[in-house]
């Protein structure tokens, strides 16, 4: 298992959305969905199951995209297992110890999870563990009111006057509409998103006819909230996903994990630069020599983790040993180390601190013609300012630059003349 995925659970969001589990070159093994992103995440870890074992020992990176809700997540997954084709995912396919979500074939169908197909009735699915069903059922019966309590009481248990249970406890049980709610989970679960909203409208049309205006009122409040959804998904279809990106359902704007994702391929880095650390020295006339450390998380400045430096083991200029000792005291500790450390100079100072990078990857950044320069025999590459991911770069260089510059003055002023 790499355990640098568990490390990084602060960078994981609470949100509900969509996962992928990839591997070293960047596959993608598997796609989920969640509620809240960082928790079902996190509960991977502790998962005894084989299955989900196999899984870890495999992926080497785990990115997401956020939703609005858990209905949206359910949706954009379907869409993206449809395209991307996972192979845990379609093992899944092919296999029969696994979770499935269960429409029974009774005169009053009932949904439920399951783990084998015994029954008469439909089955939608596999789902890898029981928490993916579950949260899909609970979901569905808590939208379109489709528990069952098997009671019988008079005026319906506590369950239906809270709006979960479907009322088959009340004598008034109206057995046509639960079934045409049911009509739209099995839609929704078949991905029949247009089918399930034409569908929708033809009942509210039967319904007005019917002057039964409550019965359309519910069905009108399902029908928009499932047009608005679907109206979500049509803007995800324009996103490219070959890099997962990390967004709000409702952003079309290349978001910072997109530009991330371009600046692993445009650097050939092992994996996306989540955490991209920036060295920087300043000295006035050789004097007053201090260096700065600037952190940028997930392409934004992570200002609680921009650190100073005041020079302590020389007292003339030597940017090479400045550097060497401001990256020795900043990675003290091997959980400080980002995935990317960029160097402000050239080969020289790459070659002076390439030494101290200890899992990170390390570059240099040269002012001079903006190049970039690496630690092997990889030709230097000149910053294009037109490209976003060079943009970026030069971004968090300038932010060491100026946070550098002004500590420098800052001391200056206080040093007394």
């Amino acid at each position: 298992m790499n355990k640098n995925l568990l490390l990084r659970e602060k960078s994981y969001p609470k949100d509900p959305g969509v996962y992928f589990f990839k591997d070293a070159d960047n596959v993608i093994l598997y796609i989920g969905k969640a509620k809240n992103l960082k928790n079902r995440i996190l509960s991977y870890f502790s998962s005894n199951e084989e299955k989900v074992i196999d899984l870890l020992q495999q992926a080497t990176d785990i990115e997401v995209i956020t939703t609005h809700n858990e209905i949206e997540a359910l949706f954009l997954e379907a869409q993206l297992i449809k395209k991307h084709q996972p192979p845990f995912n379609r093992l899944l396919k092919a296999g029969n110890p696994f979770v499935y979500i269960f429409i029974s074939d009774e005169k009053v169908p009932t949904i439920s999870m399951v783990r084998a197909k015994k029954k008469k009735g439909e089955y939608f699915g596999p789902f890898l563990t029981k928490t993916d069903a579950s949260n899909v059922i609970y979901y569905l019966k808590k939208r379109f009111q489709l528990s069952i309590c098997g009671k019988k009481i008079e005026l319906g248990c506590l369950q239906y006057h809270i709006n979960i249970c479907a009322g088959s406890c009340r004598p008034d049980f109206d057995e046509n509409f639960y079934k045409i709610r049911l009509q739209i989970a099995r839609q929704i679960l078949q991905h029949e998103y247009r089918q399930a909203l034409d569908f929708l409208a033809s009942e509210i049309k039967i319904s007005n006819q019917d002057l039964n205006f409550e019965r359309s009122q519910h069905l009108t409040m399902y029908h928009q909230h499932l047009a608005a959804i679907i109206e979500t998904l049509q803007t995800l279809k324009t996103t490219k996903y070959t890099n997962i990106t990390t967004f709000n359902a409702d952003t079309q704007n290349t978001s910072n994990i997109d530009i991330l994702s371009t600046l692993k391929k445009r650097l050939s880095l092992k994996k996306i630069p989540y955490t991209i650390d920036c060295f920087d020295i300043s000295h006035m006339q050789s004097q007053s020599i201090v260096g700065s450390c600037v952190r940028f998380l997930d392409g934004k400045p992570d200002k609680k983790n921009f650190r100073h430096f005041i020079i302590k083991s020389i007292i003339e200029q030597n940017d090479y040993a400045a550097l060497a000792e401001i990256v020795t005291r900043r990675y003290r500790k091997v959980e400080n180390y980002p995935d990317l450390i960029i160097i402000d100079g050239g080969k020289g100072q790459l070659n002076a601190t390439k030494h101290l990078a200890g899992p990170a990857e390390i570059i240099s950044l040269a002012k001079r013609e903006e190049t970039i320069f690496f630690t092997d025999d990889r030709l230097p590459i000149i910053l294009d300012i037109q490209k976003s991911s060079d943009r970026l770069i030069l971004e968090i260089r300038d932010y060491a630059h100026h946070f550098a510059v002004s500590f420098h003055r800052k001391k200056q002023k206080l040093t007394p003349q």
